[in-house]
C-alpha cells in the first residue's frame, strides 16, 4: 500500500506500508530512523488521511516522542 507522509519531518516521503483488512493503510504508524543509533533519536507518530486518489493514500503528521515512547 502506497502512502506519502505530510507534514513534519518525513514531509513528502512515499513509502509502501501494509494494507489494514479494510484496504487501508494503518491508522497510524510510527515512523523511526533504522539507520541510526537508538539514542539521540526519535519516533514520529503519523495518522492516516485521506486516500489520494487511485495512487494511495496520506498519512498526515500527528507529533514527535523521544525513541521507543510512541510503542
Amino acid at each position: 500500500m502506497r502512502v506519502r507522509f505530510v507534514g513534519g519531518p518525513a514531509d513528502d516521503l512515499v513509502r509502501d506500508l501494509p494494507a489494514e483488512p479494510d484496504g487501508a493503510p494503518p491508522h497510524r504508524w510510527i515512523l523511526g530512523h533504522p539507520d541510526e543509533p537508538a539514542d539521540d533519536v526519535a519516533d514520529h507518530l503519523y495518522e492516516r488521511a485521506d486516500r489520494a486518489g487511485p495512487d494511495g493514500w496520506t498519512m498526515r503528521y500527528v507529533r514527535t516522542d523521544p525513541f521507543g515512547a510512541t510503542e
